[in-house]
């Protein structure tokens, strides 16, 4: 103790110029747009480098099972192109109308939360890639999130699992349509909110994103029904969605982009302001 007070008191002017320092910085940075935004892409890339070192370890040890997941989707993917041809619709334009209207880049998730309030997911493609914020991600078994903050050669996106964001999503069978929003605590499932009463639901109904946003098309899987919740005195049903993504298991996803989406918004902002 006695060194310490010593220590403290001979160096008392260095330790309190560094503590001046970082409070500097700390302002310049909450209060500043610009400095702020080279902070978060600074951070960005320092973590990046960080996670992708680990994700090496982590995958070393899970190729098997990566290879199993493998192998199941590319089974799933020659049963779609089976039932595909062995249907009417012409794959030539089907093919056309989709890459008019969505961009998809690949990408590996490099570090990924589950168990806190507010989760995020870290890819490891940024801006070189063509990732920008507001770029939508999903992978064969459904939604993911949405992308955030973008570096050079990393991205930052908000999960589903995040209380911060939600999703504009629809019953296939209804069609009616409202915000999926998780409350935390279990990663398997969200809540389907603003669905009237007098709207049938039914368990192990299909839940799919609404189309009603320009992150996402329309009929992206994100779960099924798994309760319904009628509390009296409320407008609204409480709709329980059992996940389709098992973010514990998430390794590869695609984040996409709607070509149209600026003419979109443009427009929706152009109607509003009148």
């Amino acid at each position: 103790m006695k060194n310490l007070l010593n220590f403290l008191v001979k160096y008392h002017v260095f330790l309190l110029f560094l503590l001046l320092e970082l409070l500097s910085l700390t302002f310049i940075i909450r209060y500043n747009n610009f400095h702020q935004v080279k902070f978060l892409n600074s951070s960005n890339t320092v973590s990046g480098n960080m996670y992708r070192r680990l994700n090496f370890v982590q995958e070393y040890f899970s190729l098997r099972k990566m290879n199993d997941d493998l192998a199941t989707e590319n089974a799933r993917l020659r049963e779609t192109v089976q039932a595909y041809l062995m249907s009417d619709i012409d794959l030539t334009i089907e093919k056309k109308i989709n890459t008019d209207i969505i961009r998809a880049v690949s990408a590996k998730v490099i570090n990924n939360s589950v168990n806190k309030q507010y989760n995020y997911i870290t890819l490891n493609k940024g801006i070189k890639h063509g990732i920008k914020p507001y770029m939508g991600i999903i992978c064969p078994e459904g939604v993911v999130g949405v992308i955030i903050n973008v570096s050079e050669n990393y991205s930052t996106a908000l999960s589903v699992l995040n209380g911060r964001w939600s999703v504009n999503a629809k019953l296939e069978g209804a069609n009616h349509f409202g915000p999926l929003r998780w409350q935390g605590g279990n990663p398997y499932t969200v809540i389907l909110e603003e669905i009237p009463y007098h709207v049938s639901v039914e368990v192990n109904e299909k839940v799919l994103t609404s189309g009603y946003s320009a992150t996402f098309p329309e009929g992206i899987l994100i779960g099924r029904v798994a309760k319904i919740e009628h509390n009296e005195g409320e407008s609204f049903q409480k709709i329980w969605v059992q996940l389709s993504v098992d973010f514990k298991k998430l390794h590869y996803v695609e984040v996409i982009e709607n070509i149209t989406k600026q003419e979109q918004i443009e427009l929706e902002n152009l109607t509003n302001n009148e």
